[in-house]
């Protein structure tokens, strides 16, 4: 049996390396290693593939969420509206700008943050909410976006986890996540269903005008070379992780069509197994699987973990601490904060591999050794 990886990106490119060293040869060969065609080709054909009429490609995901606030004139003091249960990247820019954080709970079935939790959070500070797409699943959109359209907030969806995933409205309209709310921003982390071999991140967006300011913002706030209209940074995708992006987006749909079946066979490998939640889909949504999580009841998850390194299966938990308890965040004074959901999560959810070359060998190997070691280490 082939090795088993949380991601195999090894065996993903040897399927695609013939289109990979190609390009990649071209443009050593052209050296046009900064804002050459592949940039604007990839930034075309994924906003076709998504759907939406402006990708401004960044250098990374979370250049990508502090470029949109900044897009969107957010003030120092001005509340943020987040989950708490996500990755600190999603937080980590609102304290870099002064914003202020104000986390809010998920739902314990999708993971996604909770529209009624959001409905309570807001106050006359409020300017914003950044839902994230957690694990690959599509968050409660068409609530949300009723929400902000309400209290007259600003959406900013975090799609780093979720590129290709669907919500369906009850108009019948579909749309991919991070193209329904004023600005959509994703990573290309390796890792990620769509993923560069380095960093790149993308921004979206339907506003002519917030493309056009984000265009300027990240590329250090010049539309014009040497006249700097406003304060930015300098945040490019390279050509070489452009080029890799546009080919493998050609095969997104298929990456996450195998995500979603490996996903499934887990789920009826499981059934019967009283100590563990699969992962749920959401009515109206998709779900690409971008992480495969389970939610253990009475399990030693450390434990667990332990014994499967020592099977050679590797798991992982994300995300141990929410970003509320985390010590840069101390500076909120949030102790008053209660999450229980979130709380209960953190204490219990753990990742097994899925990717795109995974096999069913392997799977009936996890699936096996899982089934055996979370009775074994139910207190």
């Amino acid at each position: 049996m082939v090795p088993i990886q949380m991601v195999d990106l090894k065996r993903q490119y040897a399927a695609i390396k013939a289109e990979v060293d190609t390009a990649v040869l071209e443009i050593m060969n052209s050296a046009s290693f900064i804002n050459g065609k592949a940039v604007g080709d990839f930034s075309t054909h994924l906003a076709n593939y998504l759907g939406v009429q402006h990708v401004i490609p960044c250098a990374n995901g979370t250049d990508a969420l502090q470029i949109a606030m900044m897009a969107l004139d957010l003030q120092p003091g001005d509340e943020v509206i987040t989950p708490s249960f996500t990755y600190i990247a999603t937080t980590e820019v609102m304290a870099l700008l002064r914003l202020k954080p104000v986390f809010v709970e998920v739902d314990p079935i999708t993971f996604c943050i909770d529209p009624e939790a959001i409905k309570k959070a807001i106050t006359p500070k409020t300017k914003a909410i950044v839902p994230v797409h957690l694990y690959g699943q599509a968050a409660a959109m068409e609530s949300i976006m009723s929400i902000a359209k309400e209290y007259k907030l600003f959406v900013i969806e975090d799609n780093a986890q979720a590129i290709g995933a669907e919500t369906a409205f009850r108009d019948g309209v579909t749309r991919k996540t991070g193209t329904i709310g004023d600005i959509g921003c994703t990573s290309f982390f390796p890792s990620k269903n769509l993923g560069c071999y380095g960093d790149g991140g993308a921004i979206c967006t339907n506003n002519t005008m917030l493309a056009d300011k984000m265009k300027m913002i990240a590329n250090h706030g010049q539309s014009k070379r040497y006249y700097h209209d406003l304060v930015g940074c300098n945040s490019r995708l390279d050509t070489i992780q452009a080029a890799v992006l546009d080919i493998k987006l050609k095969y997104l749909d298929e990456y996450n069509t195998a995500r979603y079946k490996a996903a499934m066979y887990y789920n009826e490998g499981f059934k019967g197994n009283q100590t563990i939640t699969t992962p749920n889909i959401s009515e109206n949504n998709t779900h690409v699987f971008h992480q495969y999580t389970l939610v253990l009841d009475g399990v030693d998850r450390n434990k667990l973990v332990e014994e499967l390194a020592a099977e050679n299966i590797p798991a992982m938990i994300y995300y141990p601490v929410p970003a509320h308890k985390q010590k840069m965040f101390s500076f909120l004074h949030l102790p008053e904060t209660e999450l229980p959901v979130t709380d209960w999560l953190t204490e219990r959810v753990v990742s097994l591999p899925i990717h795109t070359e995974l096999d069913k060998g392997q799977q009936d190997y996890i699936i096996e050794k899982v089934n055996y070691l979370t009775h074994k280490l139910t207190s």
